[in-house]
Order: structure tokens, then sequence, then C-alpha cells
């Protein structure tokens, strides 16, 4: 294992303190516990959108910390939930009295600590469940899909939602209609080293690959060999046509995530692979990201998510973003 390190258990800590250094116009960062969240935090009569989980996908979630996104992300060790302390701490400090939206990828440590989380909290709060990957319905430490890149497009929307002044209940309906209309798979090409661990979370040979693989690499639909980004991109997307029911008449946010490995020029390549596609089915790409945003570590391949957009989605996504990973409209 090749890697930038000094000592392994203290990586969260030191990469937090660079982060919040690089972006110190953005953000401050507390420990004991952990938690980073906007500079202007608390914003007066503002719903405070909170999100957080293990490390290893960044930007996924500091990185999306901002006007016009999360106000606070709670960043467990690698691959671990944040802990109940960490999302009462951040829901305390950031809450401006208009209530919390806790926004939750569903894996059962997270759906967990959350929920204690919540129960601890005295002020008003909601939660809502991100559950996108359409790979498999149960996995490890799951119970249902797992919540995967759509997260970043709930987060979003719903961010530019309550920046312009939206209540909680309608910050949480909002995000729970883009849940539903979003769906995700992805492919490994590679496993992925947690730095502790010192070895690859699984084995996979050189002509292999993890069809619906998970963001902490666990196993996905089937392993099989190696094929063209063609085929590859039609294996991934037919799962997210079904589940959206896709037609020719929809509108559709295309995201394209790298898992951290992956060259932007294969991830370029693959968004061109599912664009035909979709075009082939006429539906129309009207928005759309392409890069690194909710990685595993230093694993080879990406995901695939597909949002069906509706006008009022549309014009959320389209709406003013200011943190370390999306910037637009201002």
């Amino acid at each position: 294992m090749k890697k930038f390190l000094n000592d392994p258990d203290n990586l969260l800590p030191e990469s937090l303190h660079g982060f919040v250094r690089a972006h110190q116009n953005l953000l401050r960062v507390n420990f004991n516990p952990t938690f980073v969240f906007r500079r202007d935090a608390p914003r007066q009569s503002k719903v405070a959108i909170i999100s957080g989980g293990g490390s290893g996908h960044e930007p996924l979630h500091a990185g999306l910390v901002g006007p016009g996104m999360l106000d606070a992300a709670c960043p467990g060790e690698v691959f671990t939930s944040p802990t109940p302390d960490q999302m009462l701490a951040a829901a305390q400090q950031v809450d401006s009295g208009a209530g919390v939206l806790f926004i939750v990828k569903n894996y059962s440590g997270d759906v967990m600590n959350f929920e204690m989380a919540a129960e601890m909290y005295s002020g008003s709060q909601a939660s809502v469940l991100t559950n996108d990957d359409v790979a498999v319905e149960d996995s490890t430490f799951t119970t249902g899909r797992r919540g995967v890149a759509g997260t970043l497009v709930v987060e979003k929307i719903v961010g530019a939602a309550a920046e312009q002044g939206a209540n909680l209940d309608r910050c949480c309906a909002l995000a729970q209609r883009v849940n539903a209309r979003s769906a995700s798979m992805g492919v490994a090409l590679t496993s992925c080293t947690v730095p502790a661990a010192g070895k690859p979370t699984f084995e996979i040979a050189e002509h292999e690959i993890e069809m619906g693989v998970g963001i902490h690499g666990e196993p996905g639909k089937k392993r099989m060999p190696l094929v063209s980004a063609d085929e590859l991109a039609a294996q991934l997307l037919q799962p997210i046509v079904d589940a959206l029911e896709l037609t020719s008449s929809d509108e559709v946010l295309l995201l394209v995530n790298g898992f951290g490995a992956t060259p932007m020029m294969e991830l370029s390549l693959m968004f061109e692979c599912v664009g035909r596609l979709l075009d082939g089915r006429q539906v129309t790409i009207c928005r759309s990201l392409l890069g690194n945003y909710v990685t595993s570590l230093d694993m080879a391949g990406c995901s695939i998510t597909v949002t069906k957009l509706d006008p009022e989605m549309r014009e959320l996504w389209d709406a003013p973003v200011h943190t370390a990973a999306l910037r637009w409209g201002r």
C-alpha cells in the first residue's frame, strides 16, 4: 500500500484541518465532536440541512457544505458512521430556530445513529433517508436499497430550497420527492484500500469487474468479465430505466460519478456512452454533472445516477451554490 500518511489513526483530523485551511472563507471545523459547518452559520430563519457519513467518499459530504447546499456535515472515520453526539452538536451549532433536516444515506449505522441524535435533539427536526442504489434490494449493512450518489442530488436541490426560505415541511417533502425520482448503479474495476487495513477490501482478478458494487466495496449484482464501455453503460443504465420507468417525454439530470481512481477521460467516455443510450430512448439530458463526487477512496470505477426532473427541481438545481466541490451562479 502506497498512500500519503503519517499515522493512519490521525488521518481524518489532519485531513479535515487541511481541507478547512484550504476553504477557510467558506468553512469551519469543530473537533470533539467532529463536524464541518458553514462559516456564516447559523443563518437567521433558514432551515439547516445536515448530512454525514463515513469518510472516504470525498467530496461527499464536507465538500458540499456552503451557501445553497449543506449547513453542516458530520464525517465519521473511514467507512464508519458518525456518532450521535457529532450530529447533535452539529444541529445545535447551525439551527437558527427554523428547524433541522437530516439527510441520511441508507446504511444501518448511519440510520441508527441519526435516529439517536434526532431523539436527543430538542429542536424542530425531520429526517429523510436516501436509497437510490438499484443494484440490490438488501446488502451488507443495509435493509433495502443503499444510499449512494443520488444523495448529492437531494442535498443540492433541497439546499437551494432552504436557502430560498422554504420551511421544514417543504424541505422534507422535496427531499423525499427527489430521492424517489433518482436511481443509481455502480461498477468497480478494482477494490479500494482502507488505510488502517493496509490491503484491498476485496479481491478481483485483472479481467473481472463487480457490477452493482457499493461505495464501501460491498458486493453488487454479479462478478463478470470486463466488457466494452458501451456494454457497461447498457448494463448500468437498464436497471435505472426500469426503476424510474423512463419514457421519451422525460427530462433528466445525468450524473456520471467517479469512485476516486478513474481518469476523467474514461468518465467522459462513460458519459458519452450513457448519453447515446438515453438519446436512443428520446430521453432528454437537460442537466448534467461529471466527475468524482461520491468516491470510494482509491477504487477504480464509476456510478451512473439519473434523476427525473420536474420544473421546480430543475430550477432549484440551477440555483446558486458555493461549496468546495460545487460552485455556480455566483
